[in-house]
């Protein structure tokens, strides 16, 4: 790979990843905190995400023609500023109708000028033969990413409290967690210097058949695709596995009884999983059917999810926790690695891509808006381990979905075991 490529990639990988660094990751590796400092619930929470969720649906597809006509790192460094100015809003700890605001402004800042061009641009990095390597690499930096700053995010936390987590009050908790909330302000702010001065540009116009690719035409051909809709179902479903993620740190708090900074830790240490889980299926893709290794991956999930659904995972059972974790977060990362990569076993043309991302990510991505709430609703009704059983068993429904589709998608690719 040419050095302006690599440097390209690598900075695609970051701004692909910190401009979820504010409305995301900082809930979800901050979860028992997070609450506390806004007043929130799990159910309110979940609504900030429902409000983000609805404007990122609406910025999907018309996303795409805009990426289509400007330079994608103008937009992708536009994207990190405007972000990245709402967290100075969110250090302020706004009123629950501003966060309501801030994360429906976040909605379209992080989808609008961002996604379909990330998602193009690494189809057409990993060429005909490396897709599943190309996705892989994508998703694997963005987890090496958001570990490395959530790791920084609980070592500022932990560093500016005033006296130890379990005596600490309040208003001193306010206090640390705020200058978490500027250094990763400032990281993201920084990024988009980075992507506007470094990133290479394009040299070559956009063709005429992409200027129209979000066309009517195109979006009718587009979903006469049969494995367009399988990939919208694979999506959802691991999708939800995925939003999923953003609780471990609470059940370690409410299961495990882990105090605030070990909770934050388990949140950390479990997005370490994704970059290695990313690594192996980078390893393997070249040398197997993408769409098998997704099976695999949903199957995975589902053992985890069982286990936890079933209320085994209990109190002074930490091994047990963090195996249980581990399953569950290895299947999602697996399916979530690759559940783009398959456009190609799924016959989409490349010169709709952009298009097909935008439909699919419409429906693949609803959980955004229905599944934070429902997992926040169950989490306040039904406090403590119940609460989490039934999230998990919504798991297992999903997880069983995901597996007859994909396994649909290769029988109508006609993509033989033996393949794999």
């Amino acid at each position: 790979m040419k050095k302006g490529s690599f440097l390209s990639l690598s900075l695609l990988i970051l701004s692909g990843e910190l401009i979820f660094l504010l409305p995301y990751v900082l809930a979800r590796v901050f979860r028992p905190t997070f609450l506390e400092v806004f007043n929130l619930n799990n159910f309110e929470l979940g609504s900030l995400f429902s409000v983000y969720g609805t404007i990122a649906l609406l910025s999907y597809i018309y996303g795409g023609v805009i990426a289509d006509k400007f330079q994608p790192k103008k937009l992708i460094a536009a994207s990190l500023f405007f972000t990245a100015l709402g967290g100075l809003v969110l250090v302020n700890y706004p009123s629950y109708f501003t966060l309501k605001v801030l994360y429906g402004y976040w909605g379209f800042t992080t989808v609008f000028l961002f996604w379909g061009a990330m998602i193009k641009a690494t189809r057409v990095w990993g060429g005909s033969d490396n897709q599943g390597q190309a996705f892989a690499f994508l998703d694997g930096g963005r987890g090496l990413v958001a570990a490395s700053m959530s790791s920084l995010g609980v070592l500022i936390f932990s560093a500016f409290l005033i006296n130890d987590i379990e005596s600490s009050n309040l208003m001193e908790r306010k206090e640390a967690f705020k200058y978490v909330i500027l250094f990763s302000s400032f990281i993201v702010f920084m990024t988009g210097f980075l992507v506007l001065f470094l990133m290479k540009e394009n040299q070559k116009n956009i063709s005429k058949n992409e200027n129209n690719l979000n066309s009517f035409l195109n979006i009718k051909i587009v979903l006469k695709i049969p494995s367009v809709w399988l990939i919208m179902i694979i999506i959802i479903s691991a999708y939800v596995g995925y939003k999923v993620t953003d609780i471990y740190s609470l059940y370690a708090s409410d299961v495990m009884l882990f105090n605030d900074l070990e909770a934050a830790n388990i949140g950390s240490l479990q997005l370490y999983l994704r970059p290695m889980v990313c690594l192996v299926i980078a390893l393997i893709a070249g040398k197997s059917n993408h769409i098998y290794l997704i099976v695999f991956g949903f199957i995975t999930m589902l053992i985890g999810s069982i286990i936890f659904a079933l209320g085994v995972v209990q109190l002074n059972m930490n091994l047990v926790f963090y195996f249980s974790l581990i399953i569950v977060a290895t299947g999602t990362y697996a399916v979530r690695a690759l559940y783009f990569s398959i456009m190609q076993e799924g016959t989409i043309p490349l010169v709709l891509t952009g298009t097909a991302v935008g439909l699919i990510s419409i429906v693949g991505y609803t959980p955004d808006i229905f599944a934070t709430p429902i997992i926040g609703y169950l989490l306040d009704k039904y406090p403590g381990l119940l609460g989490h059983q039934y999230v998990f068993s919504i798991l297992v429904l999903f997880s069983i979905l995901g597996l007859l589709a994909s396994l649909k998608f290769a029988r109508l690719n006609k993509i033989p075991v033996e393949e794999s």
